[in-house]
């Protein structure tokens, strides 16, 4: 007897550092947990801040945010979500992103991520020069004030912890070209375009050096759309309304800036200690919506859901604007902006990239 005692025990012995083994296991094989999610640049990342600044560039009102839970506009400049909330989504840290600027933030709001984005915004100060937005330097002053809060809440080092976890998400540069180069050419008298190219990456070269010197650790970084299949700069350049083709040029320009930008972020990630550094492409993705329409479900793609879809943005695109039945077969939701269908499958190429 008792040696069947003996042989129990050994057997939950056994059992017991079997059990031990697979779950230490089974928890290195999850995916590593981030902290929270810091945004800035423009619209394409804007989730409400411009509500609460003194500027035209809004989307607080219909049918902005059709889409969103409540079917309440939030100041997006899509129908629904856009991919930083996606993303967030995706790292199990919250649904939606809030602007920092919404005075109504809670701690929790603010230990797990906040978006400074301003649209309209872009890396070049002339881009904001008239129109009231939050340029991209002001952003990152209240990145200081943000992480001077989160050291009330948490603690000098746990709020150090937090930042060197966060993922950065920054997406500018469309505005810079649009505004500046091609629809106002007031940079075009200064610079040729691989020039104003390297002018804009200066900028962010410096913007990601000092977001590394105050604690932010790992980045994703969007390049540019196909510029020329914004539905706004074919309006701007076509001959023939009935035939909304992409503008070729303004695209290679997009591709020469993201060929260039990849090779910033990779002598970036060389030159500063313990970063990962990560290129978001948002050319790509578009430029096969366009090509492969049936496969990817939109039926739409060289105009806007809102109004006509030539010319619709912000307050152009308003609750008395007409729009259409199925917003999901659009690729773009006004002139501009991408739908939120567009949104998603274009986050899931970052998803990829920030999974372990």
């Amino acid at each position: 007897m008792a040696v069947v005692q003996q042989l129990i025990v050994i057997v939950l012995e056994i059992w017991t550092i079997i059990f031990n083994f697979s779950a230490s296991t089974a928890a290195a094989a999850q995916p590593k947990k981030y902290s929270a999610v810091l945004v800035f640049g423009d619209s394409t990342a804007d989730t409400g801040n411009n509500n609460f600044v003194n500027t035209l560039f809004t989307a607080n009102h219909l049918p902005y945010g059709q889409d969103l839970p409540g079917h309440a506009p939030t100041g997006r400049f899509s129908n629904g979500k856009l991919m930083p909330d996606f993303i967030a989504g995706f790292l199990g840290i919250k649904d939606t992103i809030p602007p920092y600027l919404d005075p109504n933030l809670s701690n929790e709001d603010l230990l797990t991520g906040v978006c400074f984005a301003s649209a309209g915004s872009g890396y070049d100060e002339l881009t904001t020069a008239a129109s009231g937005v939050i340029p991209v330097s002001k952003q990152l002053e209240y990145f200081k004030e943000y992480i001077g809060k989160i050291n009330g809440l948490i603690g000098a080092d746990a709020a150090k912890k937090l930042l060197s976890e966060a993922v950065v998400i920054i997406s500018a540069g469309t505005n810079d070209m649009t505004f500046n180069y091609y629809d106002i050419p007031t940079r075009r008298a200064q610079f040729n375009i691989s020039e104003y190219q390297d002018f804009l990456q200066t900028k962010l070269h410096n913007y990601i050096k000092q977001l590394y010197d105050l604690g932010c650790r790992q980045m994703i970084v969007a390049g540019l759309p196909p510029i020329g299949c914004l539905p706004i700069q074919i309006t701007a350049r076509f001959k023939n309304p009935l035939d909304r083709k992409c503008l070729d040029e303004q695209n290679t320009d997009s591709q020469s800036y993201n060929q260039k930008l990849i090779k910033l972020l990779n002598q970036l990630q060389a030159s500063l200690p313990g970063t990962r550094l990560n290129y978001a492409d948002v050319y790509e993705p578009v430029v096969q919506f366009t090509l492969t329409r049936p496969a990817t479900g939109f039926t739409v793609v060289n105009r806007g859901c809102c109004g006509t879809g030539f010319v619709e943005v912000s307050i152009l695109c308003n609750p008395t604007t007409p729009k259409c039945a199925s917003d999901s077969q659009f690729l773009f939701w006004d002139c501009i902006h991408p739908s939120e269908a567009a949104y998603q499958i274009a986050a899931k190429s970052v998803e990829s990239k920030i999974s372990p």
